[in-house]
C-alpha cells in the first residue's frame, strides 16, 4: 500500500496552496468579521476548476476522485475554512445534478456552475427534521405536468446568493422512501430566503431558511425517479462527509503551524516556550492525532472511489474522527497562544470557531457513531472489522 502523493496529486496539491494562500488567506479575517460572502473569489476558484473537482470532464468538470478532491479542499480550508466549506457544497450540489438530473436540465446548469456563474445550495435539513432526515415535511404534489412544493428548509448554506437549489420533498408515503429530489430555480415565483443566521462561526457564508409556497416547478427537473431522492442525498452526504472532515484538517493544520511559529518566537523565563517539554508533548500529541485523522479521510475517500460496500460506515467514522480531532487541535493551539490566542487580532480563536460546527452538520458525530455501530453489529460485518 502506497501512502505517497502521485506526480499529479502534488499539482493539485501546490496549485491550490497557492490559491489558497493569494486569495483566500489574506482575506478570511476580514470576511470573518464582516460577514461577507466572497462571491468574486468563489468565481476565482471556478476558473481554477474548484466548483467542479468531481464533476465528470464531458460536463465541463475536472473528473477527479474524492481523494484527489481531498487534498485539494484541505489545501483551501488552511486560507479560509468557512469559504472552502461553501465550495463543498458548491461541488455537491453540482456533482447531483451532473450525475441525477436528465440530460436537458443538467445541460442547462452543470455548465454555469462549474464556471461559477450559478451558485448552489443544499435543501434537506427542516426545522423538524434535523439527524432524522428521512421524517422531512416539505411536500411535492403531482399536478399535471409540474409539481407544487410547499415547506421549509432550514440552516442552508449559501441560500442568499444561490440560483439553483437541490430540494428534498416528500412525493409519497412517510420515511425515506417517499422523498425524491428536485432541482428548483432560486428564482421562482413562491421561493421566500430568510435572513442571514447569525452564527458562531462560518461567517463568510450566508446560512437562512428557505420557504416554499406552492411552488411549481416542471417535472422533468425531478432527479431520477419517484422515492429516490433519499438514496441520492445519502450518496451526497457520503461525499459531503469526507469534505467537512477535510475541512477540519485543513483548519487545524494551519492553527498547528501558527500554534508552532508562535511558540518558537514567545519567551517567557527567559527562553522561547518552545523549549519547555510539556508544550513539546502538546505539540506531538496534535501533529500525531492530526496524522492519524488524515490517513482515515484519506482512506474512506478510496474506499468511495472504488465502490466499496463498506464505504458508507469508513465515511461516517472519519467524519466523526477528523472533526473531533479537528477541533481539539484547534482548541489546543489557541491554548498554546494564551490570552493572545482569545482575541481577535490572531486567528486562533477563529479556527476554533469555524471548526465547532462541523461536528454537528453532515450528520452530527452522534449520528455517525450511530451509523458504525450498526455496521459493526450487523450479521455481515466481517469485513468492516
Amino acid at each position: 500500500m502506497n501512502f505517497e502523493l502521485s506526480e499529479d496529486q502534488r499539482a493539485f496539491v501546490e496549485s491550490a496552496r497557492q490559491f489558497s494562500e493569494r486569495e483566500l488567506a489574506p482575506h478570511a479575517a476580514r470576511w470573518d468579521a464582516e460577514a461577507e460572502f466572497p462571491v468574486d473569489v468563489i468565481r476565482k476558484a471556478a476558473d481554477m476548476g474548484f466548483c467542479g473537482l468531481y464533476v465528470p470532464t464531458d460536463q465541463g468538470g475536472l473528473g477527479l476522485s474524492r481523494l484527489d478532491s481531498s487534498l485539494v479542499f484541505e489545501q483551501l480550508a488552511m486560507g479560509c475554512t468557512s469559504t472552502t466549506a461553501y465550495l463543498t457544497v458548491q461541488n455537491m450540489v453540482t456533482w447531483m445534478i451532473a450525475s441525477f438530473a436528465s440530460k436537458s436540465v443538467a445541460d442547462d446548469w452543470v455548465p454555469r456552475m462549474v464556471a461559477g456563474e450559478t451558485l448552489g445550495a443544499y435543501c434537506l435539513t427542516e426545522p423538524g427534521s434535523g439527524s432524522d432526515a428521512g421524517s422531512l415535511k416539505t411536500r411535492a404534489e403531482r399536478s399535471g405536468d409540474d409539481y407544487v412544493l410547499n415547506g421549509t428548509k432550514m440552516f442552508i448554506s449559501g441560500a442568499s446568493a444561490a440560483g439553483v437549489f437541490v430540494v428534498m420533498a416528500r412525493t409519497g408515503s412517510e420515511g425515506p422512501s417517499g422523498i425524491s429530489a428536485f432541482v428548483v430555480p432560486a428564482d421562482a415565483s413562491g421561493i421566500s430566503v430568510g435572513k442571514p443566521e447569525e452564527k458562531m462561526g462560518w461567517k463568510s457564508q450566508p446560512t437562512c431558511s428557505v420557504s416554499f409556497d406552492n411552488v411549481r416547478i416542471p417535472a422533468h427537473s425531478r432527479l431520477g425517479e419517484e422515492g429516490e431522492g433519499f438514496r441520492f442525498a445519502m450518496r451526497g452526504l457520503d461525499g459531503g462527509r469526507i469534505n467537512i472532515a477535510t475541512c477540519s484538517l485543513g483548519t487545524a493544520q494551519q492553527a498547528l503551524n501558527e500554534a508552532r511559529d508562535y511558540v518558537l518566537e514567545r519567551q517567557q523565563f527567559g527562553k522561547p516556550i518552545s523549549q519547555f517539554q510539556g508544550l513539546q508533548f502538546k505539540l506531538a500529541d496534535m501533529a500525531t492525532e492530526l496524522v492519524a485523522a488524515r490517513q482515515l479521510v484519506r482512506l474512506a475517500a478510496a474506499k468511495l472511489d472504488n465502490g466499496d460496500p463498506e464505504a458508507t460506515a469508513y465515511c461516517a467514522m472519519a467524519k466523526r474522527f477528523a472533526t473531533d480531532v479537528g477541533y481539539r487541535v484547534c482548541d489546543e493551539a489557541l491554548q498554546l497562544f494564551g490570552g493572545y490566542g482569545y482575541i481577535r487580532e490572531y486567528p486562533a480563536e477563529r479556527h476554533l470557531r469555524d471548526a465547532r460546527v462541523h461536528r454537528i452538520l453532515e450528520g452530527t458525530n452522534e449520528i455517525m457513531r450511530v451509523i458504525v455501530a450498526r455496521r459493526l453489529l450487523a450479521e455481515n460485518a466481517g469485513e468492516l472489522l
